[in-house]
């Protein structure tokens, strides 16, 4: 390929940093003008951010998938954690309204051969630009022919190069099981996408999908991950699948679909045992020609973010779905995160003495999380808590302070302000936070 000379920018980034490219890839146009497009090609896809699993430096490999986690963001002792996030190719025999490699769309068109995305993802490495690898590609010929490809890029990475960094990989739907067990094999965590969360809302933007064909390879990968738990309960040098379990993700404002059904769809999927994450991502308006979908100028952020906070009280807050949203509120309010919302509708819960309340109790208070909760119990141990015993604990007590008591004289909670009270309190004027709402009730009826 050349001698290697220098670096020169050229533009291209991942993870969340720019990268200057070196010579060896500038002397093969070829490879670089892939890499641009198909980098690019695959930023719309968020549901990459951590890894789950653990996994050392093994002695003639490169590479580690260390206990931390790999992700799209910053490890816990200041250190930015990069994967190559890029496609196979970027052409698609699906024409899906919402996505931005729609074969009806005329964009710039690459495909990697697998021996190229292999070797750049270890010319890579070794340059220290990346940890780990996110593959994803859009649909050629069939969901098995494509997936032969991907699986081929990971084991070569696996078995010829020895790469032991982590590796998430994008099942195709409706590729077979065979398929699918042999890149769990290989890879860290696979995912497939559900994107909408309604299958009638699907069938009108990408008719060409189905639930099915979505669900099929979920449920594979989750045989997958129980089979492997289980032989390795009987031998420890059991092959391990997809070690970091599944993930997938949903598109959110493309459709009317409220957050009450959004919220019941990750749940029944939590309860999926290989069901590690739900990933939401605001939809953007990036094919503005197609009437079919909400001609919205910014994408929903702030309802994209109550929903990663819903999702949140879900997983590790012991919330139920119809505690967070039901009937009469089948969306998050936007102005205030879903704990307070629930904690302002449920005032008959409050005041809690911190002094006493079990952890199921402190939990739920607005402004105490998991480890507050369980600093709480651990303090106690060793005296009454008041105010600035919570304060070092890192108990938000601008919420906190009017949903529980402490060993000090009582202040007014709750109770005494009433909920719409503590609102006007909590709550200040937003004006994006407006135009967010706004943005949801696209749909409404006037």
């Amino acid at each position: 390929m050349g001698k290697y000379t220098g670096f020169r920018p050229i533009g291209v980034s991942f993870g969340r940093k720019a990268v200057f490219l070196p010579e060896i890839y500038a002397m093969n146009a070829n490879v670089l003008e892939k890499l641009k497009i198909l980098a690019e090609s695959a930023k719309f896809d968020v549901s990459c951010a951590s890894s789950g699993t653990s996994r050392g430096h093994q002695k003639g490999a490169i590479g580690s998938a260390a206990g931390w986690g790999i992700c799209h963001s910053f490890a816990a002792d200041g250190r930015c954690i990069a994967l190559l996030k890029i496609m196979l190719t970027n052409s698609c025999m699906y024409d899906c309204a919402y996505c931005i490699n729609r074969r009806s769309n005329d964009i710039p068109r690459a495909t990697f051969a697998v021996s190229e995305l292999v070797e750049l993802t270890i010319e890579f490495y070794r340059r220290n630009y990346i940890e780990g690898l996110f593959l994803s590609s859009g649909v050629v010929r069939n969901p098995d022919y494509t997936m032969e490809r991907m699986v081929r890029v990971v084991k070569d990475l696996r078995t010829l190069h020895r790469f032991n960094g982590y590796i998430h990989m994008k099942s195709i739907p409706g590729a077979s099981e065979a398929l699918v067990h042999e890149a769990g094999l290989y890879a860290d965590r696979l995912s497939v996408n559900i994107e909408i969360p309604n299958e009638a809302s699907l069938q009108a933007l990408a008719p060409e999908k189905n639930f099915q064909s979505v669900f099929t390879p979920m449920r594979y990968i989750q045989q997958g991950v129980v089979q492997s738990a289980e032989e390795r309960r009987h031998f420890r040098s059991a092959p391990r699948f997809a070690p970091a379990g599944q993930s997938t993700q949903m598109i959110i404002g493309a459709t009317p679909d409220n957050d009450q059904s959004i919220l019941r769809l990750s749940s029944a999927l939590y309860r999926r045992q290989s069901m590690k994450r739900v990933y939401y991502s605001g939809y953007i308006h990036i094919n503005t020609y197609d009437t079919r979908l909400p001609a919205l100028k910014q994408a929903p952020l702030v309802r994209e973010n109550r929903l990663y906070q819903a999702d949140w009280l879900l997983r590790f807050y012991q919330f139920r779905v119809e505690e967070i949203v039901d009937d009469s509120h089948p969306n998050l309010e936007l102005d205030i995160d879903p704990k307070l919302s629930w904690a302002l509708r449920h005032p008959e819960n409050f005041p809690v003495d911190v002094n006493r309340a079990d952890y199921e109790q402190l939990l739920r208070v607005p402004g105490i999380g998991v480890k507050s909760a369980k600093a709480i119990l651990l303090a106690r141990r060793y005296g009454r808590l008041g105010t600035y015993q919570l304060k070092r604990i890192g108990v938000v007590l601008k919420k906190a302070q009017y949903f529980i008591t402490t060993c000090e004289l009582p202040t007014p909670t709750i109770q005494e302000i009433t909920p719409e009270g503590v609102r006007r309190l909590l709550v200040k004027p937003n004006p994006r936070a407006a135009d967010e709402r706004q943005l949801s009730l696209f749909f409404d009826e006037p």
